[in-house]
């Protein structure tokens, strides 16, 4: 999700090389590319002023929760007997109109980070914004027809952020048993393939508790994603711990996660060939499918 820093829910955008963790500030650029999740994106170039979208009321937390041990990691869970997923689909419609909102500095998790970014867009102009609403979409409607509750952090994309922060907050509030962040890189154009990230300790050491069952949920929709999508794992971002899974403290919605959550990255616009992959409807099906499926795998290991 890389585009001209101004950008990450993810939960949460263009990204590339990760910004070193703490306090730095990014500052707000003008130009098409750069780099690192969820956090570098083109600048938004207009004085129009607005409030971000309407934070959508996120539906049920289950209220008969039931206690499981995870077999791979050994960690105690709590599920709702209908699980919670949050789909955080990357940046808006409307954020490059809107700089004075989308620029505003928001906490993210031991600093601040600007409210939003644009994102990214492909050669021909396929924005990033319409790629992941349309995929978060798709997965919704998978998820929803196997009986899972998704609630989207917004839900149109025309409008205004919400911002990194706020995106966050509707994972925390509703309980959500998983947050997946949906994004598209704008690496250079000899880059190529998909990767997850997940979250390593924030600066603020608040997201903590959900590391551990974060890893495992990072690993389930890697190998989803990439059985899904025929993509290859990515092995040019910063962070490596293998090829296609990078490990993030620059991130606010991963940072400010107090849930389950990760960030994918499906794949990089600026190379021409996934550019026209990401384009097609037919590959966006098939990554919403390794979405849900990844989605599903995770749920399936802590649900009694």
């Amino acid at each position: 999700m890389r585009s001209v820093p101004l950008l990450a829910l993810l939960l949460v955008s263009a990204c590339s090389a990760p910004a070193a963790p703490g306090p730095p500030v990014p500052s707000p650029v003008s130009s098409p590319v750069s780099s690192s999740a969820s956090s570098t994106t083109t600048s938004a170039s207009s004085t129009a002023t607005a409030t971000p979208s309407p934070i959508p009321t996120a539906t049920p937390t289950a209220t008969d929760t039931r206690t499981a041990t995870d077999t791979r990691t050994g960690i105690p869970a709590v599920r709702a007997a209908t699980p919670v997923v949050v789909l955080d689909p990357g940046h808006n419609g409307g954020n490059a109109t809107h700089p004075d909102v989308v620029n505003a500095l928001v906490p993210a998790g031991g600093f601040e980070k600007p409210c939003n970014t644009t994102g990214t867009e492909t050669d021909a102009g396929y924005p990033e914004h319409a790629f992941t609403f349309d995929v978060a979409e798709r997965a919704a409607a998978l998820l929803r027809a196997r009986g899972t509750t998704v609630v989207l952090t917004r839900t149109d994309d025309t409008g205004v952020g919400p911002c990194v922060d706020a995106r966050a907050a509707i994972a925390n509030d509703a309980g959500a048993a998983l947050a997946v962040s949906i994004h598209a890189d704008g690496a250079p154009a000899d880059d190529t393939g998909f990767h997850v990230a997940e979250p390593a300790l924030a600066p603020d050491g608040g997201n903590r508790a959900v590391l551990d069952p974060s890893d495992v949920a990072a690993r389930d929709l890697l190998a989803a994603f990439a059985e899904a999508t025929g993509l290859p794992r990515a092995d040019y971002p910063g962070n490596l711990v293998e090829p296609g899974l990078t490990r993030r403290s620059d991130l606010a919605g991963l940072n400010l996660a107090r849930t389950p959550a990760v960030l994918l990255e499906a794949g990089n616009m600026r190379n021409a060939r996934e550019a026209a992959q990401l384009s097609d409807p037919a590959f966006r099906q098939r990554a919403a499918e390794g979405i849900a499926a990844g989605v599903e795998a995770f749920l399936a290991r802590s649900t009694p």
